[in-house]
């Protein structure tokens, strides 16, 4: 099993194994990356799918995992496709072929649809993605935001998300929103959605060894209306546990109590090294270093069990009534292999292939 450090430092040779192929690669997240790979057919002397077989075997001969891949004209048919044959198959989906893998598929289960807009869709008699995509561009654009008219583009096969080629090392910021049906106004439940977008967040910053100088909180109606408020640390801190009570405080300057809400958000701004920690004048060293000695050990078990496998207690809520989840979930969740538990997955990273 591995920690959440040896698990980036093994998707990291994955991404650098994946460029080998080409120079075109978007780490997704932690496990999962799209590539372009148009224009190496004549650089690598191979077919487009002759690549992905390539890479996959690569990395699988190299890391001794299996991934999913996904071939195809565009972002959201190579998702489609790498959860075809999960957890450890190649699917590719050619714009002939568009129409066999689409039929069958719930408009749900498509990257990028969440609850409200299936919801939407089924109201309007659409339940897969084959019709979803069918749907005269006329319709689609009256009755559809931005969003949902560019993900109808991707599964017609016109390619609308470029594969962004950076390699994620240095964040400038990080955010973490979630988005949650039906819309409530449930005060802890809400602070619970803020809590844990504030705990997932500062998981990522602690795994590039970065700490922010401020966090924003952000609360969205459900008329879509934003209302953020931003505070500055003392000193600059990735451990939840110091930054929940500040987090409470920007919360109830934005909650109002008959408003409803469908959304919660928090951004790391200013992020540096956390390195050589300086406490201020106010604070006890002791009780500061053993705050970090604890999510030391709370980011090792979530290595062995799954991220938040420990959460602050006032999070719990999301374990008692549900996390009101929008979109499907990733492929590595639905993806359980023999041995594993709801806690428990092996390490074992996907990609997609474009």
């Amino acid at each position: 099993m591995l920690n959440s450090y040896t698990y980036s430092l093994f998707s990291r040779r994955m991404f650098n194994i994946m460029r080998r192929f080409t120079p075109d690669v978007e780490e997704y997240s932690i496990d999962e990356a799209f590539a372009d790979i148009t224009g190496m057919r004549r650089v690598l002397r191979s077919s487009y799918v002759g690549i992905a077989e390539q890479m996959k075997r690569a990395i699988e001969r190299e890391l001794g995992i299996g991934v999913s891949v996904g071939v195809s004209l565009t972002k959201v048919l190579a998702k489609v496709g790498s959860k075809h044959q999960k957890p450890s198959g190649l699917t590719v989906i050619a714009g002939r072929s568009i129409t066999h893998y689409l039929e069958h598929l719930p408009a749900g289960k498509v990257w990028g649809i969440g609850p409200a807009t299936t919801s939407y869709l089924a109201k309007l008699g659409v339940k897969t993605a084959l019709e979803f995509a069918r749907m005269p561009e006329a319709a689609v654009r009256k009755r559809f935001t931005k969003p949902s008219i560019e993900i109808w583009r991707e599964l017609r096969g016109d390619s609308v998300y470029p594969v962004i080629s950076r390699e994620k090392s240095v964040y400038a910021s990080i955010s973490k929103m979630k988005t949650f049906a039906p819309p409530t106004s449930d005060r802890e439940y809400l602070f619970a959605h803020l809590l844990r977008n504030l705990e997932s967040a500062c998981i990522k910053a602690r795994r590039y060894g970065l700490a922010p100088r401020k966090i924003l909180s952000l609360l969205r109606t459900q008329e879509f209306r934003d209302r953020g408020s931003e505070a500055t640390l003392i000193r600059p801190s990735a451990l939840p546990l110091e930054l929940s009570g500040l987090l409470r405080e920007l919360f109830e300057m934005l909650y109002r109590e008959k408003e409803l809400y469908r959304a919660t958000g928090v951004v790391l701004l200013e992020l540096t090294q956390d390195t050589n920690v300086q406490y201020s004048l106010f604070e006890s060293p002791m009780k500061a270093e053993k705050i970090r000695e604890l999510y030391e050990a709370v980011d090792s078990l979530s290595g062995r069990y799954g991220k938040h496998t420990l959460h602050l207690g006032a999070s719990h809520p999301l374990e008692q009534q549900g996390k009101g989840k929008r979109g499907t979930p990733t492929v590595r969740e639905e993806t359980r292999l023999y041995g594993e538990t709801q806690r428990r997955h092996l390490g074992l990273p996907i990609l997609h292939v474009k």
